[in-house]
């Protein structure tokens, strides 16, 4: 993870919270020498992630602070395990509380759904992959979070590959001559992706050079098909109409990849408690 991006990222989050006059309850009620140990805990069953930016957190809230993990991104954690020990100002921690706590949820919450997607697949092949679909500001954190529940990396951004969706072939006219157009434009290290909606644009596709193939919404029986008629010739990704009750039939279909935005816009809160040790 980038230093400077969890820096700048983690002083917004503790400058939103702080505001202007800074934690006037602890000021009012906590003596400025008290020493305190904390642990932090997980209420219930899923996979760790977000350990880099809390981390952070307790840095900038308190540079002194002791912290000592007991489970890291990626770990299974049962409710009630102690997953980060820390220890000093009690000023620091419990300006660092909820900060932490938030990160720690919302990521951890992703990378739990992703683990559940995972283990549907398993034996299958096939990838989940996520998508663009995250919270502005935090897609790197969400995207870490993805690959901590064993989900794989689709692109990051708009300018690290092309992949030409339904709104980009309505411009261009069709498929092949907006497949045609990216294969001009990019070089040969440049892989290109094109979304597809009817199985009769397959071939299309192929024909004009795509290296992935991107099946948007098809029946499980046209996914057939398109496995079938593209014989490796190209990577297939399955994408809409994925939950937990359908990722597993359209995993046994044959295709590579299937990217999940729920991932990353639908994961429920992991919920973790800060208490006294």
């Amino acid at each position: 993870m980038n230093a400077a991006y969890l820096k700048d990222i983690v002083a917004r989050a503790l400058a939103e919270d702080l505001g202007g006059r800074g934690d006037v309850t602890s000021e009012a009620v906590i003596p400025a020498h008290a020493q305190v140990s904390f642990v932090i805990a997980a209420r219930s069953e899923g996979v760790l992630a977000g350990q880099a930016v809390a981390q952070e957190v307790f840095g900038q809230c308190g540079p002194a602070l002791k912290t000592y993990w007991r489970a890291h991104d990626g770990d299974r954690v049962n409710a009630g395990d102690v997953v980060l020990a820390v220890e000093g100002s009690a000023r620091a921690i419990l300006v660092a509380e909820r900060t932490a706590l938030n990160f720690l949820g919302r990521l951890s919450g992703i990378a739990t759904l992703t683990r559940a997607y995972v283990d549907a697949v398993q034996g299958t092949g096939a990838r989940i992959a996520h998508t663009r679909k995250t919270t502005p500001a935090l897609r790197a954190l969400e995207l870490a979070a993805v690959r901590a529940g064993g989900g794989a990396s689709h692109r990051f951004g708009l300018d690290d590959a092309i992949l030409i969706k339904d709104n980009h072939v309505a411009v261009a006219g069709s498929v092949g001559e907006a497949v045609s157009r990216a294969r001009s434009f990019a070089g040969h290290m440049t892989r290109i992706a094109v979304e597809i909606d009817r199985l009769d644009q397959l071939d299309e596709a192929i024909k004009a050079g795509a290296e992935s193939v991107l099946l948007d919404n098809f029946p499980l029986d046209d996914l057939k098909s398109a496995v079938k008629a593209a014989k490796g010739k190209l990577i297939l990704e399955a994408s809409g109409g994925v939950d937990l009750t359908t990722v597993r039939a359209i995993a046994q279909t044959g295709v590579d990849v299937i990217s999940v935005g729920a991932l990353t816009h639908s994961a429920p809160n992991f919920d973790f408690g800060m208490d006294a040790r």
